[in-house]
């Protein structure tokens, strides 16, 4: 596992290569989605696990080659995936599971919570589309029996309100000073 210098340079290289590109239809970029969700987590009290999870569950969409709107050519880039491997190499499963369950927790919601699909952004629904829509009950059961499935729920409703162009957050040197090394050693002690 890579130290938390070289880990912290890394993520830095990844957020201010590809970072800059358009979040969905939405007016800012995934840098910012990704400081929102991060300080949103933080707000609300998870551990540090979740904060780097709700910071980099995204992070599959900048690690691929399919361009920066794979679903609106009919697409799924499967970024959970991709963003879940990535993170595994280097972060232990508290933070990379809920990154690899987040689109299942948001076809968990689309499924059990009313008003939840109709809510969802256009680019949002279009994704929902390619993912396998709103789950079965079978699904849903298999779902919230799988470890972190929970923290996925919680990841999913912060990526939900972390869409607000003017918000205010810390700095990415400031998330990743303060929560790479603190997530990894509680979690790897």
């Amino acid at each position: 596992m890579k130290d938390t210098d070289t880990l912290i340079e890394e993520i830095r290289r990844i957020y201010l290569r590809e970072g800059h590109h358009a979040y969905g239809l939405y007016h800012l970029n995934q840098l910012q989605h990704a400081l929102q969700s991060a300080a949103r987590a933080e707000a609300q009290g998870y551990s540090p696990a979740l904060i780097l999870a709700a910071l980099l569950h995204d992070v599959g969409h900048m690690v691929h080659d399919l361009g920066q709107a794979p679903a609106e050519d009919g697409v799924d880039d499967k970024h959970e995936e991709l963003g879940a491997v990535w993170a595994a190499a280097r972060f232990p499963p508290a933070v990379s599971e809920p990154i690899r369950l987040h689109v299942a927790a948001k076809r968990y919601l689309c499924a059990v919570e009313d008003g939840y699909e109709a809510a969802l952004s256009k680019d949002s629904a279009i994704s929902l589309a390619l993912q396998g829509g709103p789950m079965s009950a079978d699904e849903q059961a298999a779902f919230l029996a799988l470890p972190y499935a929970r923290d996925a729920v919680a990841l999913r409703r912060i990526d939900e309100l972390a869409k607000d162009p003017a918000a205010i957050t810390p700095s990415l040197d400031q998330v990743l000073q303060t929560y790479v090394d603190v997530a990894r050693q509680t979690l790897m002690a």
